[in-house]
């Protein structure tokens, strides 16, 4: 993940770009090692002379009636993409209270996200692999002679690869371009982006080892509740990996305009609830936010209280659930999945993104203002409409009633776009070539040094009604985001005192409407990138300049060319992932349609036959 800012003063090393030559070696020396024991196992297993994957994941699927090939897969993948969450919520309180790491192995975090992600990959290794004298569900692929691998373990060791490669990746675009300290880095998303979209091809792996159950009442002889926990954990799992691209906010350091929130909170709602209302049956919405609030719950009891670290937040969702558990008592389910998905969306956006509103006023610093009423509901609106398609289409495809290619396809593109279109927007933002603020420094603490501040804008009318105007101070062991006290036109003071020693870099940062700037006020020296000091005194005037600068102070100028073509690269890759995960939830629509519907087709909606929505899976 991230590695941090420029926290430490002149003497201190910590490198600014890549990992040390030694460490790349030993990184990669455990990397081939895992590697050599994941293909022993595989060889040892396809040759027959080892019995251990199967035993393994035949005491495994006892509990939950699949074969080995689903159950050891899919224990194996949970628990990995649980031990990655909590490396990566740890890693990025440790880079905002601490800064650089003195090298990637260094950092505790880092070992979680390893082994969670290779564990992700392995999962998917096995569910390919594991598979012998048996067709793997109605979707199966032929690979080799003799061997036919379910679409769900090629997914799932796709999207495992993808999150996986992002690790060494990262090191790479350090030395390249610097730190780029931001969750939203391209080798940083590869990680979410991989691990978040794993959970899919898990979904439809264990739906073709039920499919392929030789009894035909497959998946019930496990019992209805053991069932809904496991599919109602399986979308908690979708909804998790979506939220984590909201970390930034979680953690009260944005880097981008606050309208993106509310968009990425509507946006996962609408796709993970709206599959598992679907795809679960009643209540499926409820427990899914249930299971999401259980593990983020606990991981931020883990990493605050129990790692000492800074507590990662968390959105809700509970106000989603309900409007989506509300709406499916009176709308056709059966037969108008999409529809469902877009009023569902268009609910989300609006009430479920109200309970949201409140909730950042009792969990964040930088809650929901006024500033962002009009574009940010618009904005939820969007993205839980797009989400709401795109869970109906997964909901839809897992139940085998996936609609007709042209529908899909037509859907699948156009809530990308909206949800592109919403990213963009956010993304884009001003900085403003006449704004100044005048600082006044009252030391209230000589050593170390803490003050009180306050601030005077010129133009005095330069904000309108801001989203923040605050001051954070981090990577001093700590983080400190004080809202900032208007005094008058123009003026504003702190509520507490800041930081401005040692480690700490502190600066004012303002955000009104599409403008998003910052003031520095202290920033240590940083021989490593090299930086000189800049000192907190009192009356100087500095003018606004884009976050960026200081925020990401780091990063190395590319020449526009090498960071560009970088970025299309990653993007390529992702869209290529998406794509894959698409082909692979319609094959399984369409290839197990012939058979007759799973037994665990919600209980609250009939078996009504694809024809009569006009979406039919052919």
């Amino acid at each position: 993940m991230a590695r941090g800012g420029s926290v430490l003063l002149a003497a201190d090393t910590r490198p600014a770009g890549g990992a040390a030559i030694g460490e790349v070696i030993l990184a990669s020396a455990i990397g081939l090692g895992l590697t050599a024991v994941l293909l022993g196992l595989v060889f040892l297993h396809r040759t027959r002379r080892s019995q251990l994957l199967t035993r393994v994941g035949t005491r495994l699927g006892k509990a939950t009636g699949v074969p080995p090939w689903v159950a050891l897969p899919t224990v194996l993948t949970t628990l990995s993409l649980l031990v990655a969450l909590l490396g990566m919520l740890w890693d990025i309180s440790l880079h905002i209270g601490v800064g650089r790491d003195e090298g990637p192995l260094a950092n505790p975090a880092h070992y979680l996200i390893l082994f969670g992600l290779f564990g992700v990959f392995a999962g998917g290794i096995f569910a390919c692999a594991m598979p012998l004298d048996e067709k793997p569900g109605p979707a199966a692929i032929h690979f080799i002679r003799g061997w036919d691998v379910p679409v769900g373990g090629v997914l799932l060791t796709g999207a495992g690869f993808y999150a996986l490669l992002g690790f060494p990746l990262d090191d790479v675009w350090h030395r390249l371009f610097g730190q780029d300290v931001t969750l939203w880095g391209p080798t940083h998303l590869m990680l979410i982006t991989g691990a978040g979209l794993s959970i899919i091809g898990l979904l439809i792996l264990e739906q073709e080892g039920h499919g392929g159950l030789s009894t035909d009442d497959g998946d019930r002889k496990v019992g209805s509740i053991t069932r809904f926990v496991r599919q109602a954990s399986a979308m908690g799992g979708l909804l998790l990996g979506l939220s984590v691209f909201q970390g930034e906010y979680d953690f009260d350091v944005p880097q981008f305009r606050l309208v993106l929130e509310p968009f990425m909170i509507a946006a996962a709602a609408g796709m993970a609830l709206v599959a598992a209302r679907l795809f679960i049956g009643r209540g499926g919405a409820l427990a899914a936010t249930a299971f999401f609030l259980v593990i983020r719950g606990g991981i931020a009891l883990i990493v605050g209280p129990g790692f000492g670290e800074i507590v990662p937040m968390f959105p809700l969702y509970l106000g989603s659930a309900i409007v989506v558990e509300a709406l499916a008592l009176v709308l056709p389910l059966a037969r108008r999945p999409l529809v469902f998905g877009a009023v569902a969306g268009v609910a989300i956006g609006t009430v479920g993104h109200a309970t949201e509103w409140g909730w950042t006023h009792l969990t964040q610093t930088l809650s929901w203002g006024s500033d962002i009423l009009v574009e940010g509901t618009l904005m939820a609106i969007a993205g839980g409409v797009a989400g709401g398609l795109l869970g109906s289409l997964l909901a839809t495809g897992l139940r085998r009633r996936l609609p007709r290619p042209a529908v899909a396809r037509t859907v699948l593109l156009g809530a990308l776009v909206v949800l592109t279109a919403c990213v963009t927007n956010g993304l884009l933002a001003t900085v403003p070539d006449d704004v100044e603020a005048t600082l006044g420094i009252e030391d209230v603490q000589d050593d170390p040094r803490t003050a009180n501040i306050t601030v005077q804008l010129e133009p005095a009318d330069a904000l309108d009604d801001p989203s923040w105007v605050q001051i954070t101070s981090w990577q001093g062991q700590g983080l400190v985001v004080d809202a900032l006290e208007r005094t008058g036109e123009g003026q504003y003071r702190t509520t507490r005192p800041i930081p401005i020693h040692d480690d700490w870099k502190a600066l004012l940062r303002i955000h009104d409407g599409r403008m998003l700037s910052a003031v520095p006020i202290y920033l240590p020296a940083d021989e490593a990138i090299p930086a000189e000091a800049m000192t907190a005194d009192d009356g100087v005037t500095r003018a606004a300049i884009p976050e960026i600068e200081i925020l990401q102070r780091e990063l190395k100028s590319s020449g526009g060319g090498l960071w560009l073509l970088a970025n299309l690269v990653v993007l390529a890759c992702t869209l290529a992932l998406i794509a894959a995960i698409s082909w692979g939830v319609a094959r399984y629509s369409r290839r197990a349609a012939v058979r007759e519907p799973f037994p665990d087709a919600p209980a609250d909606e009939p078996d009504t036959t694809r024809a009569d929505s006009g979406l039919g899976a052919r």
